[in-house]
């Protein structure tokens, strides 16, 4: 697609959408040291702000999804207050803010946060709130961001049931939908068919991780058995694409995924880092998008990556040549499938995407 290119400036400029982003994997590194040093956390395995923000990164070789998730037990350690929480939720909405993320939606697990005592209504109240204070905070400076949580299981547990009641019950108050996270591979949707169900018959939203660390067989469940509105990743459907020639053949869950535009939360170099892709320019976000499926560029975790959505769309534009147009295209995509009501969506559409990337092609 020939159009506009994008330079450094008008991609941190530009309004961006994020639907696949961790409150967990987020934090500033000054943030983690901060709330150490209150509750004396001793697991950090160093003072220094520099040092600990690359040393989450886990983009050395031979890192893996194990590597990728051990900085998590550092995060949640301390983030098991409800100031602690509060805090966390408002920077974060504040930092996308800043990196001219105009609507965010952020996922996070009640149930890793009751370390200390608080009570799963006490943890999406905090969170909610400091997702609130953020949002105003980043309009005192300027920025306009919209930002909704979703609520995320551990499918290694088994509270999946519960934490659906949770995010349901929270819906008119900040809570757009309900997610289950960790690890794929022995661990299928399929063994949470009573938390879907639920939300299902809520009349409620939901996005199902699949499709990143464990292939095609995640997928094919958490469509066709859990009804998954959007999938968290879902990089491996390229699995089931295969080129012959010049051209490129479809397999069948590759073709119903595309014909149903079941939009894909897509996570560039969070893949690279867990394995699930061995490099950016070989990444098949491209291939996905040329394909037309209904690609969204996500973050997945900002703190464990070192990204942001601004340098995300930057590393996908000089590997791929993306455009102006083709970011607009995949912000467009985003705020089509996001979880937001369909009127709200198409304000944002119409009064704040569109008319920005209109200006940004005069300018």
């Amino acid at each position: 697609m020939s159009g506009t290119s994008l330079t450094r400036e008008l991609i941190q400029r530009a309004p961006k959408v994020v639907l696949h982003e961790h409150l967990d994997g987020g934090l500033r590194p000054t943030t983690v040291l901060e709330l150490a040093r209150e509750i004396n956390y001793k697991g950090l395995p160093t003072s220094d702000p520099d040092e600990l923000a690359e040393w989450f990164i886990a983009d050395a070789p031979g890192s893996d999804l194990v590597r990728y998730l051990e900085g998590f037990s550092h995060t949640t350690a301390v983030m098991q207050a409800r100031d602690q929480l509060e805090r966390v939720a408002s920077e974060s909405a504040l930092d996308l803010a800043r990196d001219g993320v105009v609507y965010a939606e952020i996922r996070f697990a009640p149930e890793l946060h009751t370390g200390r005592g608080l009570s799963l209504d006490e943890i999406v109240m905090a969170v909610l709130n400091g997702l609130e204070h953020g949002t105003e905070q980043a309009a005192v400076e300027g920025h306009r961001i919209v930002v909704r949580a979703i609520l995320s299981a551990m499918r290694q547990n088994s509270r999946s049931e519960e934490i659906a009641r949770l995010a349901v019950s929270f819906r008119d108050a900040g809570v757009c939908g309900f997610d289950i996270a960790g690890p794929e591979d022995g661990f299928p949707p399929t063994e949470h068919l009573s938390a879907f169900h639920l939300i299902q018959r809520e009349n409620f939203h939901m996005t199902i991780h699949a499709g990143e660390a464990f292939g095609l067989p995640s997928i094919w469940e958490a469509v066709q058995f859990c009804d998954a509105e959007r999938l968290g990743h879902g990089v491996r459907i390229a699995d089931d694409i295969t080129r012959v020639g010049d051209r490129y053949e479809l397999g069948r869950l590759a073709s119903y995924i595309r014909d149903r535009r079941i939009p894909l939360e897509v996570c560039p170099t969070s893949n690279v880092h867990t394995g699930a892709a061995s490099s950016i320019a070989t990444h098949p976000i491209d291939l996905l998008r040329k394909l037309r499926f209904r690609v969204t560029l996500n973050t997945d975790n900002r703190l464990m990556s070192g990204i942001t959505m601004s340098s995300e769309f930057e590393a996908c534009a000089n590997a791929f040549g993306w455009t102006l147009e083709d970011m607009e295209w995949l912000t467009l995509n985003a705020a089509k499938s996001s979880f937001l009501h369909f009127d709200q969506r198409l304000e944002m559409i119409n009064t704040v995407i569109k008319p920005s990337y209109a200006a940004l092609r005069e300018a």
